[in-house]
């Protein structure tokens, strides 16, 4: 099981603590750090000193980290055209030597969109979107050099682009799809994803949806070995009882009901929930950390936890 840092920085971040993160992740041997991307804060807390953008950041990351693999869980296809966004993927990508991953959704967070003047269509219409960002992204990102991509599109109509620039990965950097839609969700997964991930949801429900993908992968011919499976769950790990309680303050939730629905308890704990992860078949986890200041927090994970999964 590969262990990954994810990260909710709309929540309260400076890029400085973000980078602190970033290099202790790295320096404890994760396997990537990843970001959200949104543009409001959620719930009880102040957000400040106000969101940061996911590309600026891992454009800033690629520069100042040297190994660890950096990517979006998830970018929204509202907040970006998909032409400019494979641009600016393509170049982090270089930025970095070839560590960058895309995850993108529909978007969800309906309050981010009017706070900051971005358009909300329907769930329908974000899906349409989403698929068609999907099409022009890999289209620019695979289209041979020397050649032109069109795309005859509803919404981002492609005419005699050079495709460029290139990233550095070959055919293109990995994508990661992911949620609970039991239609279209699957659908966009087995035909562009390179990674299906679920989201904060409990190793029974998972094994439904991870059936869906597959059955939609058997559909199209592909082989669903391919996709990575994984999940991302809040973590709180502490020696003993009374260090997991106070990590869960830190956070604003109670101990219990982490352990029920995250990553919560002592290592011995934590490596026995992920054992029931990988028994429904996930691969790699993301661990949502909440507390950006708190590096000992990794740090335990990595020295308790990683070498026994």
């Amino acid at each position: 099981m590969e262990l990954r840092i994810f990260t909710e920085p709309q929540q309260g971040a400076s890029y400085d603590e973000l980078l602190a993160v970033a290099r202790c992740a790295e320096d404890a041997g994760y396997g990537a750090f990843f970001r959200s991307d949104h543009y409001l804060k959620m719930g009880a807390v102040s957000g400040e000193p106000g969101p940061t953008d996911a590309w600026t950041t891992l454009a800033g990351l690629a520069r100042d980290t040297s190994r660890i693999r950096l990517g979006t869980l998830m970018t929204a296809a509202t907040f970006r055209l998909p032409g400019p966004l494979a641009i600016t993927v393509a170049q982090v990508d270089q930025m970095s030597g070839g560590r960058v991953e895309l995850g993108i959704g529909a978007g969800w967070f309906a309050e981010e969109h009017t706070a900051y003047g971005i358009p909300f269509p329907s769930v329908a219409e974000r899906f349409d979107r989403l698929e068609e960002q999907l099409a022009v992204i890999t289209g620019l990102w695979t289209t041979p050099r020397g050649e032109t991509f069109d795309h005859a599109g509803r919404y981002y109509p492609v005419t005699d682009s050079p495709a460029l620039p290139k990233p550095v990965q070959d055919p293109r950097p990995p994508i990661l799809l992911g949620g609970m839609g039991k239609r279209r969700t699957p659908q966009l997964a087995a035909r562009y994803a390179d990674e299906f991930n679920l989201p904060f949801t409990s190793a029974a429900e998972s094994a439904a949806q991870f059936d869906r993908v597959r059955a939609a992968c058997a559909e199209i011919g592909r082989d669903p070995a391919e996709l990575v499976w994984s999940h991302a769950l809040v973590l709180c790990c502490g020696r003993d009882d009374a260090e997991v309680a106070r990590r869960a303050e830190a956070i604003g939730r109670e101990p219990d009901e982490l352990r029920a629905n995250g990553l919560a308890g002592t290592p011995a704990e934590i490596v026995d929930r992920i054992g029931e992860y990988a028994a429904v078949g996930s691969q790699r986890l993301y661990l949502q950390v909440l507390d950006l200041a708190d590096l000992d927090h990794l740090e335990l994970v990595a020295a308790e936890v990683m070498p026994k999964v």
